[in-house]
This record gives C-alpha cells, sequence and structure tokens, in this order.
C-alpha cells in the first residue's frame, strides 16, 4: 500500500518558515531600526540626566517613543516610495521593491502609533505621549511633506523631529520641560545637519536624480562643508550650557 501523504510537507514547512522570515525582515527594515536606536539613546540619556530612578517608567518611555519613531519612519517610506525607487541607496527597501503594499505599510505605522501613545498616557504621562505624537507630526508633515522636496533647509527645520526624544525622557521622568530639556533639544537639533549633510554629499548623485533639493546638490560641496563647520561649531557652546549656567 502507498504512503498517505502528510498535509504539508517538510518543503512546504521550509518554505514557509522562510516566507515569514523575510516579512519580519521586511517589516524590521521599514521602521528603520538603527535610527531608532540613536533617537533611544538620546531618550535615556536624557531620563537619566532628569534622574529618573524607575526601571518600569524607563522601559516604558523607549518601548513608547521607539513605536512613535518607528511610525513616523513607515509614513516617511510609504510617502517617499517614488523617491526611493529612483535612488541606488534605497530602492531596495521594502516599499519600493514590492515585498509590502503601503495600505499593510500604513496599518503597521497607525497600530504602532496608537500603542506609543497609550502606553506612554497610561504609564507617564500625557505631556510625554503628546511630545511623541508631535514627533511623527513634525517627521511627516514638516519634513517629508513640506520640505523634503521644496527647500535646501529641509534637514535644518525637519531635523527638529529627531531632537523631540529627549524631551519625551526628560518630560516623562519630570511631568515638565526644564531649561536642561531645550539644551538637549538645541544640540541635536544643531547635530542634524552636520550629520546629514555629510551623507548627502556622498550621496549627491543619488539626491540629484530624484529631484531632492539637498544642499550639496542645489549649493555644491563647498558651501555644504562650510555651513557644517558652522553648525558642528555651534554645538560647542551650546553643549557646554548644561555645564554652565545649568551645572
Amino acid at each position: 500500500m502507498g504512503r498517505i501523504p502528510s498535509e504539508q510537507s517538510p518543503c512546504a514547512l521550509g518554505c514557509e518558515r522562510q516566507a515569514l522570515v523575510q516579512v519580519l525582515r521586511s517589516y524590521s527594515q521599514l521602521v528603520k531600526p538603527k535610527i531608532i536606536a540613536l533617537l533611544l539613546m538620546t531618550t535615556a540619556g536624557a531620563m537619566w540626566m532628569a534622574g529618573n530612578t524607575d526601571p518600569f517608567r524607563f522601559f516604558v518611555t523607549l518601548l513608547g517613543g521607539g513605536m512613535a519613531a518607528a511610525a513616523a519612519n513607515v509614513i516617511n517610506m510609504v510617502y517617499d516610495t517614488d523617491i526611493d525607487r529612483m535612488m541606488e541607496r534605497t530602492r531596495h527597501r521594502p516599499l519600493p521593491s514590492g515585498r509590502i503594499r503601503a495600505r499593510d505599510a500604513l496599518i503597521f505605522s497607525g497600530i504602532l502609533a496608537l500603542a506609543a501613545f497609550g502606553l506612554l498616557a497610561i504609564f507617564t504621562n500625557l505631556l510625554a505621549a503628546g511630545l511623541a505624537m508631535s514627533g511623527i507630526l513634525v517627521y511627516v508633515g514638516v519634513y517629508t511633506h513640506w520640505l523634503k522636496r521644496s527647500s535646501t533647509q529641509n534637514i535644518v527645520i525637519g531635523g527638529a523631529a529627531g531632537a523631540i526624544p529627549p524631551l519625551v525622557g526628560w518630560a516623562a521622568t519630570t511631568g515638565e520641560l526644564s531649561w536642561a530639556a531645550w539644551v538637549m533639544f538645541a544640540i541635536i537639533f544643531l547635530w542634524t545637519p552636520p550629520h546629514f549633510w555629510a551623507l548627502a554629499i556622498l550621496k549627491r548623485e543619488d539626491y540629484a536624480r530624484a529631484g531632492v533639493p539637498m544642499l550639496p546638490v542645489v549649493a555644491g560641496e563647498r558651501l555644504t562643508a562650510a555651513q557644517i563647520l558652522l553648525y558642528a561649531l555651534l554645538m560647542v557652546p551650546v553643549s557646554l550650557l548644561l555645564v554652565y549656567p545649568l551645572g
């Protein structure tokens, strides 16, 4: 008598497992985990400086802040799919490559944003939750939608979104925003343009091909280098404000 075939062969199970791993990897790429890790370092630093001693609040704030940042990154990727298709650096991302559909990505970002607001509002305070949501609005509304495709100052003004995480950490710890929190905001605000313009110089042809008016594309590398130096120098006195007068 012949063997009764099982419902799923080992090959089919292996293929399903491989497909699941691919989906998880694609969603992981969608949220830009390396950027989130960098943002959460500033959140953690602000909480430490604000005197947080509650491990649970620390964990919840980082989790909620990370989910809010992930939601912003996903929406940004959906909006910029057309640009990403034209750039060598980004054409293999999940959306332009077709591995994830835009509708699914937007649903995912909505779930992340709601979960982030709920966690922060319930376990820390509404100020921290509201600041996290404002980070999404600034990144998506001001940088991605308004400035990225229209101004050489896109990363200067839009970079404020990346400077909000320390405000979230400080607010989650103290329930308010002191001058120290705003100095940390200013440090990251000033750090963002030189960081991003250095990348833009390296990827200048990519941005030109996609029609994104990054400063190196419009003004050239020499002026961009001068702007990088200016912002780097401004970071020094602003950083020292944490020593004096803020102690």
